[in-house]
């Protein structure tokens, strides 16, 4: 058979399988698209994570527009994170286009237009149903983690966690956190010293700085109540469509901090609440991080090795996760080596660096016969791509150079009335954006300090007041009439008593001379 033979052949017999699958596109070999040598992913092996990357311009968000388009066909809900605002266009149809139908004919598939089911979700103020989680949520470890603390910061942490346990005070957003630290170094550290042992007043600084840096990237509208269910990315339509979630982020890119925080507690919630599935034969929910930069060139260590540990593991709970980067080396090799499924959109080569950034991601992929991968990484056109995924029984597939197919969905922003039109159909953004404001560990240790301050008070005016009645009672006793002050000295003492000696004296000298002229008149 001649070359070409032989490799359409390689297609049909590497990416049919016998369950049910997703039709990416269609195989090209010397720039020609092999018309109907369809390029297919099976459904059991997408809960093994996967990879899209290229550089800008190249189609990397209009893949990932197809690959969840048609997982929702399949009954497959996604989480789709949309930073740059172009992936809404999903809930509606294409309008077409000719040259859709010319890439379709050369594919081999026909073209069929249609829309997905679609919720908005928002993280600030975008329009949508608010993400939001309690600090409890997180947890003492990956709060500490998240916010890159060493290990005595950690043991502060896991104090307040357990103070606020122990006393009943929920920790639901940064205010609570950040009232308990002070309570806990002021008003009630004599308590906390006695049960937990004694914190160090510096490293509760440091910890506070930590928590301001947070805010200052808007954190503060993403802790508090209500906590989004994860269980409602699981959710689908009346025709048994699996829902897209779309987070409108599109205002989030300079506040990248934010971003991995979000990402990191939805995935350790996943992970945790998420039953335990083994093989399925298709996953329970995809998740889509676009710009994944963005996640890893802001995580300290420890969350990166957070994220790898959660990546590595989510797959058993039926998750599959893929990101979407411009270039590979944007994700670190341990999660990497975790992907199943592998689409390589162009590469451009103007730096000696990108020279060596597209010889390492061509040595990512299996050997081919068929193509020069290094200098293709180049060549790709729009809408083209190196893809490699895992056969059904985690075999990886060959390479092949792909002429992807269009989207059935539009492949454009929608309109501010499209958006609205499309919020008012939603099931959860009513529960998601009622106000919520129960008391908290900032109202009640508030209170608690209020009513302590007040008794504090209470106590120093009774002191005060009995201090003074017992300095009024002294200087009762010390302060004596000018009569008694005369009578009560020794010179006055000895002075009455001449006086009265005189006195008597005088009298009885006078009643002695009365006597005897009376007995000489007798």
């Amino acid at each position: 058979m001649s070359k070409k033979e032989n490799f359409k052949q390689l297609i049909y017999d590497k990416y049919t399988f016998e369950g049910d699958s997703l039709t990416l596109g269609g195989a090209m070999l010397d720039g020609e698209c092999q018309t109907y040598s369809l390029v297919k992913v099976p459904l059991e092996t997408l809960n093994r994570h996967g990879l899209i990357s290229g550089a800008t311009g190249t189609g990397k968000t209009k893949t990932l527009q197809i690959i969840a388009e048609q997982m929702s066909i399949q009954g497959i809900p996604t989480l789709l994170m949309d930073i740059k605002g172009d992936l809404s266009g999903i809930a509606v149809p294409s309008d077409g286009h000719p040259k859709i139908d010319e890439r379709h004919e050369a594919i081999g598939f026909p073209f069929e237009a249609g829309a997905s089911p679609v919720e908005f979700l928002s993280l600030s103020d975008e329009k949508g149903a608010r993400l939001r989680a309690t600090v409890t949520e997180f947890g003492p470890v990956l709060f500490s983690r998240m916010l890159d603390l060493n290990e005595t910061q950690a043991g502060i942490i896991a104090v307040v966690f357990k103070y606020c346990d122990d006393n009943d005070l929920p920790l639901l957003d940064l205010n609570d956190l950040r009232k308990t630290l002070q309570f806990m170094t002021n008003e009630g550290k004599k308590e906390v010293e006695e049960i937990y042992g004694r914190m160090s007043t510096a490293s509760v600084g440091a910890i506070l700085r930590r928590i301001v840096e947070l805010e200052q990237q808007g954190a503060e509208v993403f802790f508090g109540e209500r906590s989004f269910d994860v269980d409602d990315l699981c959710r689908f339509d009346d025709m048994g469509r699996g829902m897209v979630s779309i987070v409108r982020l599109t205002d989030l890119q300079d506040r990248p901090k934010l971003f991995s925080t979000f990402m990191l507690q939805m995935l350790a919630e996943i992970y945790a609440t998420f039953p335990e599935e083994g093989d399925l034969d298709r996953p329970k929910l995809c998740i889509f991080i676009d710009e994944a930069h963005l996640v890893f060139d802001q995580a300290s260590d420890a969350l990166l090795d957070q994220i790898e540990i959660i990546i590595k593991l989510i797959r058993s709970k039926g998750v599959g996760i893929f990101f979407v980067t411009q270039n590979p080396v944007d994700i670190p090799d341990a999660v990497l080596s975790q992907l199943g499924l592998k689409v390589q959109h162009a590469l451009r080569a103007f730096t000696a660096k990108d020279r060596k950034a597209i010889k390492l991601a061509a040595q990512n992929f299996p050997i081919t016969e068929y193509y020069d991968i290094e200098q293709l990484l180049t060549q790709l056109g729009i809408g083209e791509a190196l893809i490699t995924a895992l056969n059904e029984k985690g075999i990886p597939t060959p390479l092949v150079h792909t002429m992807l197919r269009a989207p059935q969905s539009r492949m454009d922003v929608l309109t501010k009335k499209e958006i609205d039109s499309i919020l008012r159909k939603s099931r959860i953004l009513h529960k998601y954006n009622e106000d919520i404001d129960r008391d908290s560990a900032y109202e009640i240790l508030k209170e608690k300090i209020e009513i302590a301050r007040e008794e504090e008070h209470q106590a120093e005016l009774k002191a005060q007041q009995e201090k003074a009645r017992k300095v009024s009672s002294r200087s009762r006793r010390r302060e004596k009439s000018m009569v008694e002050q005369i009578l009560s000295s020794s010179a006055s003492r000895q002075v009455g008593r001449t006086v009265a000696r005189e006195l008597t004296r005088g009298l009885l000298s006078a009643l002695g001379v009365r006597t005897t002229t009376r007995r000489r008149r007798r």
